[in-house]
């Protein structure tokens, strides 16, 4: 990915531990190392996988097929294949989950979005329900790198007018090749993987001619069966269920969890709201430039008393990509936040919405399809208005309604409840540690979370199925 130049360390910074190191590239000695690593891990977990017998781990059985490496570990090795796409080998270390951002710290990685299947997959190795028999699975999780295949379709020229056939390999090797019974049992519905891309990018009509940009593996008849995850769903999905993004927070440990959690609890808000982002800068009439508008003249609310607030509105500049990894640049500002405004931007979800969570900062939405209508395993629907602010884009752009004023307007002691009820999430939209602490693996994190309702939508899909046959 991008390489950054890291910020000089603050004394006054919020995030013991967390100064940035530089990015330099992996040499190809390491990458090969950390293949080796994982190839050997994942390859002792399947042989050792045991047929589990524990009354807990009725209905929860799952079986992870063994896939050849060119579904997974060969596109690891590809990391800097890809000369249009930015170069992911720096992020590949610790499983997915990058490098420290400092040699210090336990919970805080350069995390990189778009390892999610890297990560998803080295969690699957801890669940402790797993089995060798596909037969007594009540699902069956491929470790297939959907997003990362999809880069040579999206960033390959030479691949350009064949992104018709992303994931025909693996739906052959399934049904023909290896253990055709597997897939036919139940005709792929019990199978899931992980797509770490937005839906959109995967659902290019068949029919398009010429191809624009996307893949067609979620159009494809032969995947229909399928649960995918994925980071954003479509307005209308089928197979597809959207999952949060990873952050840069991964505890291995309940103490590390609680200690950061009591740092958002007594952190002091002095920022009404925050946006870190980029855009907004086109002279045509969007939510972005209206924000920006808006904090660059954010005085006079309310007569000009902005309350307990040193700063009504802050602007984080994240500009072409220079947060992506670097968390300390957004995370100390969010904490001084009350409130995160998460506008869309080229597709309705942003990762920052979970960096803002972590932080305590309550979201502030602009589109149900940035979050109300995409993470219900998560956060849950009915919910949204315990810990969310929901103000219509349309308002803000065309009816002139100033975001200050509507936020400014919310009494003191809703915002406190907000804001504790947000803190509660934390733990769902986090990703643990690989091997983390058994006290740790009690609290349901992000991944638990999205196997949990894996299970269950396959469950209920497959009881469909029945019900019609």
């Amino acid at each position: 990915m991008k390489q950054i130049k890291p910020p000089t360390p603050s004394p006054l910074s919020l995030l013991p531990g967390l100064p940035p190191s530089s990015l330099s590239p992996l040499p190809q000695m390491a990458i090969k190392s950390i293949i080796r690593t994982l190839s050997f891990i994942f390859f002792f977990a399947l042989v050792n996988s045991q047929q589990y017998t524990d009354p807990e781990c009725a209905g929860r059985r799952i079986h992870i097929r063994d896939l050849p490496p060119q579904f997974n570990l060969d596109l690891l090795s590809n990391c800097s294949h890809y000369p249009l796409s930015d170069d992911f080998c720096p992020y590949l270390p610790n499983h997915g989950l990058g490098h420290k951002t400092h040699n210090q710290t336990r919970s805080w990685f350069r995390t990189d979005p778009f390892m999610l299947e890297l990560i998803f997959h080295r969690r699957m190795l801890d669940y402790p329900c797993l089995t060798p028999d596909p037969r007594r699975a009540d699902a069956v999780f491929l470790p297939y790198y959907a997003g990362l295949d999809s880069l040579r379709y999206l960033y390959d020229p030479n691949h350009y007018n064949s992104s018709f056939q992303h994931g025909l390999n693996l739906f052959r090797f399934l049904k023909h090749r290896d253990s055709p019974g597997i897939w036919e049992r139940n005709r792929g519905h019990d199978h899931f993987f992980v797509a770490s891309r937005p839906a959109w990018d995967l659902s290019q009509p068949l029919t398009n001619d010429p191809p624009v940009w996307g893949t067609s593996l979620l159009e494809l008849p032969e995947f229909y069966n399928v649960t995918v995850l994925t980071f954003e769903s479509r307005a209308y999905p089928w197979q597809e269920v959207a999952i949060p993004y990873p952050t840069s927070f991964h505890p291995p440990n309940t103490a590390l969890l609680e200690s950061w959690v009591g740092r958002v609890r007594r952190s002091r808000r002095t920022t009404l709201m925050l946006f870190a982002g980029g855009g907004g800068v086109s002279a045509s009439p969007n939510i972005r430039r209206s924000i920006r508008m808006e904090c660059d003249n954010g005085t006079g609310v309310n007569g000009g008393d902005g309350g307990s607030y040193s700063t009504l509105c802050e602007f984080v500049d994240c500009s072409n990509g220079v947060c992506e990894h670097d968390p300390i640049r957004f995370m100390r500002p969010m904490l001084q936040a009350t409130f995160c405004l998460q506008p869309p931007g080229d597709t309705p979800t942003r990762r920052s919405t979970f960096d803002g969570i972590l932080a305590g900062c309550i979201p502030v939405f602009f589109e149900e399809q940035s979050a109300k209508k995409q993470y219900r395993w998560h956060l849950p629907e009915e919910q949204y208005g315990e810990f969310s602010v929901f103000i219509p884009k349309e308002d803000v752009v065309f009816k002139g309604l100033r975001i200050l004023d509507a936020l400014m307007g919310i009494p003191r002691g809703e915002v406190r409840r907000m804001r504790e009820k947000v803190i509660e999430l934390i733990p769902r939209v986090m990703y643990r540690k690989h091997g983390s602490s058994l006290g740790l693996r009690s609290k349901k994190d992000a991944f638990d979370i999205a196997v949990e309702g894996t299970l269950e939508r396959i469950k209920s899909r497959l009881q469909e199925v029945s019900s019609v046959h």
